[in-house]
């Protein structure tokens, strides 16, 4: 143990949580009498010690139990914030101290069950994604109410006056207040740039016990802890003190009424959300500054049970606060370690300095707290105002702010989260949810057709209308996606809609596909959907969602792919004449050389030569043709089935380019350039080759010339269609 000890002495942890202690302690002591001398005046030391057991139970349990290196736990403002509001609004319904007291308790209680609830069923990584309109607009209207509870503290001002009021009566101030609080506050603003070594809070508190004293010396009455308001006075940490206050307290819990205890779940539903974005937040610029990973769902159960702990012996909740931690890491801190440190020492000073505890001025705490919360107040949306696509949300900073001072936390919270719920949906509706509209005559499928076909194509594409559709296909949007298919349903024999970009798809969106299907159907078109997908990001299945909805009920009228390419070939072989109607892969006779397109009205004599120099080859269906790499300088002509070709994306994944068919050829480019193949061909069916090689052909261009240089034209003149109608839906795309 004594070499545990040593280590920990001579680590940065030590050092590390020693310097957090010093931050988040005297801050810990002014959030806790903040909170209590809302009830009465009488309770700032009882508040002192709630900051303090608050800092030590926290920073000990979090942790011990949390998961992030370096993380420094204790009071923290928006705790402060929101449990002093709740003091004074029931102080002013007439409810005892006393009660008022077990009611804070109880709230952190719920508050640290609600976040150990978050953590369990994995809320902890949703949490981040709370609009940041609505945590500015939370953290500045916090941090204004932080301002409003100190002022007439830092005028040292009898209790129970509102701000304003206290501003407008100069006869009630205390100058002597006065003077200590503004002493506290210069100092801690000033001091980061004056120096580092010294946290700014130990500055500043140390400067406002210095003006006290030399205002002490001018007047003895200063000197006396009795009957004086300017300091927090005597911390009563005896055991009968303490411990028997706050037993008492949880023994009163039977004359609290049902409605009172009720009342408790809003606010400790919203303190538990404050708390863990403050601690998630503090952990995320942990993770940045370090390199490192937080666990935020551990985090969240470890901080929920921290807080329950400092609620059940008097403590007040907290969160990791990123002040402490920051000067935690500066320190040299590496482990949890330090923040147990942070937790022993905390105590460890409270016992050791409880009488010098007891001469903290109240306005330096004051002052300290007014400078904690300008700090808060997020300066940043401002800049929303200069555009107007960022002036509805500076909007809402300003709502939640209004709201928070005017009616309370817990509704500037939901105010804040329906305006950004909002505003999503107007962004939503005003996007469009069509990324490109094509014809089938604009965009191929990949199954590369004899030039014959591909003229037929060009002609009746037209017929048969693409909508590559993007986005949520929701009650807002339904509209508009059914003003771009309205004209496009009274002409065309096909529609296809492409749902691979579509996030998510409501009964209303549903309800619009199924009118879609019936318009189409009375003129015996069809609806075609593509890309229907099992996953959507929502975890929704579309195919099941659909058949649910009766999208997909009539069949005769609806038709499901895959993918869009599969769509768009199916419809191509309605327009040419099925497919169906032609011979399968399995009863296709094998073509001859003269029954190729490029060879017919050759001799006989020729097409002997050339039969002698090719090579035949059969593959069965799934079996490699060639590897991207390979060393290749052959063409495959197609005597029947069909050939499937990969382009290579990267990281071992590929994409189906092109299909070739009976009669086709591919290979083309590595036998004119001699390179390693470009890509993958894979056999769709069972595949029956003419292969010739770069040798052979050489060989055959000796003896016929002709048909070596028509073989060449065939190839370069194909090539070139290919590549025109490649160029052709890469200008369409770019177009739209």
């Amino acid at each position: 143990m004594q070499d545990v000890f040593k280590k920990l002495y001579q680590s940065g942890d030590f050092w590390g949580g020693l310097a957090a202690m010093l931050v988040a302690l005297p801050a810990a002591i002014a959030f806790g009498v903040t909170i209590y001398s809302a009830i009465a005046p009488s309770h700032a030391a009882l508040g002192a010690l709630a900051g303090i057991i608050g800092a030590s139970v926290i920073g000990l349990i979090a942790s011990t139990l949390g998961g992030t290196d370096r993380l420094i736990s204790a009071p923290c403002a928006p705790a402060a914030a929101l449990l002093s509001a709740f003091a004074i609004e029931l102080v002013a319904q007439g409810i005892p101290g006393g009660n008022i007291i077990l009611l804070l308790l109880m709230l952190g209680v719920l508050a640290g069950m609600f976040q150990v609830l978050f953590g369990f069923v994995g809320i902890g990584r949703l949490i981040k994604y709370i609009p940041y309109p609505v945590v500015s607009g939370y953290l500045t209207g916090v941090g204004l109410i932080i301002i409003g509870s100190q002022i007439g503290k830092l005028l040292g001002t009898p209790t129970g006056a509102r701000w304003y009021e206290v501003l407008y009566t100069p006869s009630l101030w205390d100058w002597r207040a006065l003077a200590v609080g503004l002493t506290t506050m210069l100092v801690m603003w000033l001091s980061p740039g004056l120096t580092r070594r010294l946290p700014a809070t130990i500055l500043g508190i140390a400067a406002g016990i210095a003006c006290y004293f030399a205002l002490a010396s001018q007047d003895e009455s200063l000197l006396q802890l009795t009957a004086n308001n300017l300091v927090i006075g005597p911390l009563g940490a005896s055991g009968e003190g303490y411990i028997q206050s706050i037993t008492a307290r949880w023994n009163e819990i039977g004359d609290l009424r049902l409605g009172q205890v009720a009342a408790l779940l809003g606010n400790a539903l919203t303190l538990a959300v404050l708390l863990s974005i403050d601690t998630l937040k503090t952990c995320v610029v942990l993770d940045q500054l370090t390199r490192s990973q937080h666990n935020p769902n551990r985090e969240l159960v470890a901080q929920g049970i921290a807080n329950i702990a400092s609620s059940s012996v008097g403590g007040i909740p907290g969160a990791g606060t990123m002040g402490a931690t920051l000067v935690n890491l500066s320190s040299g801190a590496m482990t949890r370690a330090s923040g147990l440190v942070e937790g022993i020492s905390a105590l460890v000073f409270a016992l050791l300095l409880s009488s010098f505890i007891a001469w903290i001025p109240v306005a330096a705490l004051a002052g300290i707290l007014i400078v904690v919360g300008i700090r808060m107040i997020d300066r940043g949306p401002l800049r929303f105002v200069q555009s107007s696509a960022t002036v509805f949300d500076f909007g809402v900073v300003v709502t939640v702010v209004v709201v928070a001072l005017t009616i309370g936390l817990i509704a500037a919270s939901a105010t804040g989260v329906a305006l950004s719920i909002i505003l999503f949906l107007r962004e939503q509706i005003g996007g469009s949810v069509v990324r490109h509209k094509f014809y089938v005559n604009q965009m191929s499928s990949s199954w590369h057709r004899p030039e014959a076909e591909t003229r037929i194509l060009e002609k009746k594409g037209d017929q048969a209308v693409i909508f590559e559709l993007q986005g949520s296909l929701f009650f807002g949007t339904t509209q508009q996606l059914y003003s771009q298919l309205e004209p496009e349903l009274k002409s065309r024999n096909f529609v296809i809609l492409d749902m691979k970009r579509i996030q998510s798809v409501d009964v209303t969106a549903a309800h619009l596909l199924s009118q879609v299907r019936d318009s189409l159907a009375e003129r015996n078109a069809l609806l075609i959907l593509s890309n229907v997908r099992e996953n959507l990001p929502n975890n929704r299945n579309l195919r099941e969602f659909l058949a649910q909805t009766g999208v997909t009920d009539i069949q005769e009228s609806v038709r499901l792919f895959d993918e869009l390419d599969s769509a768009i070939e199916w419809v191509e072989d309605r327009l040419l004449g099925s497919r169906e109607e032609q011979a399968s892969p399995e009863t296709e006779t094998p073509l001859e050389l003269q029954e190729m397109e490029l060879f017919k009205h050759r001799k006989d004599e020729t097409l002997a030569d050339l039969e002698k120099c090719l090579v035949k080859r059969h593959y069965a269906a799934g079996d490699v043709v060639y590897s991207q790499g390979e060393a290749g300088d052959e063409i495959y002509l197609i005597r029947y089935g069909s050939v499937k070709i990969f382009a290579p994306l990267g990281g071992g994944r590929t994409r189906h380019v092109a299909t070739f068919g009976r009669g086709d050829f591919f290979g083309g480019l590595a036998f004119l350039d001699g390179l390693p193949r470009g890509n993958d061909a894979v056999a769709a069916s069972d595949t029956e080759f003419f292969i010739l090689s770069q040798e052979q052909f050489n060989i055959l261009s000796e003896e016929h010339k002709k048909l070596a240089l028509t073989l060449l034209q065939a190839l370069a003149r194909s090539l070139a269609l290919r590549l025109r109608h490649a160029d052709t839906e890469n200008a369409m795309r770019q177009e739209y």
